[in-house]
């Protein structure tokens, strides 16, 4: 989404807080205690899960096994959830014609980074960069170059852009600051 005027463009950058991430961490998770209780339930002889028999799965190695994959789904299940109540990789790009700035702000983890705030002037943008990479795990982000700095991208990997909407995203960014395009 983005909002734009004649000075200025602000595009707002979704972060983790998707739909897919949802169903992942609650897919995760459920699994993983799936497998915790059946590795609980091995080593205590008792049914937790009333659909599957604990007497057919032996404690050592099958039920510490299962027990292990449910802790570490736990884990990996907890970390996705911090992720999308933090709100990881959301922000928003603000061009300034009328200030000369961009002003790039994302959230990340808790700590000394939580706010990444990058100021820039306009003057010093060398050029709005496409990289494409076609194949089994096509790319296609959009960079912006900037003089002594090197290059911020400016949409998120996972970000799956036609080649016609990442062109043309690129030529209306383009156009806005007045710097060239570069495909790579």
């Amino acid at each position: 989404m983005s909002l734009r005027s004649e000075h200025i463009w602000i595009e707002l950058i979704t972060g983790s807080r998707k739909i897919s991430n949802f169903c992942w961490a609650f897919i995760l998770f459920v699994g993983s205690v799936g497998f915790l209780l059946v590795g609980i339930s091995s080593y205590l002889g008792r049914n937790l899960i009333s659909f599957f028999p604990s007497q057919q799965i032996v404690f050592f190695p099958q039920g510490i096994v299962m027990s292990f994959y449910g802790i570490a789904g736990l884990f990996i299940s907890s970390y996705l959830w911090f992720t999308i109540s933090w709100n990881v990789g959301s922000g928003y790009d603000r061009f300034d014609r009328k200030e000369g700035i961009v002003c790039i702000f994302r959230w990340g983890f808790p700590g000394k980074n939580r706010r990444i705030f990058l100021r820039f002037l306009i003057k010093d943008i060398q050029s709005i960069r496409i990289e494409v990479k076609e194949g089994i795990f096509a790319r296609r982000i959009l960079y912006m170059e900037i003089r002594a700095q090197g290059t911020i991208p400016l949409t998120r990997t996972d970000e799956n852009l036609t080649p016609r909407e990442i062109e043309q995203k690129a030529a209306e960014l383009a156009y806005f600051l007045r710097v060239p395009i570069e495909v790579f």
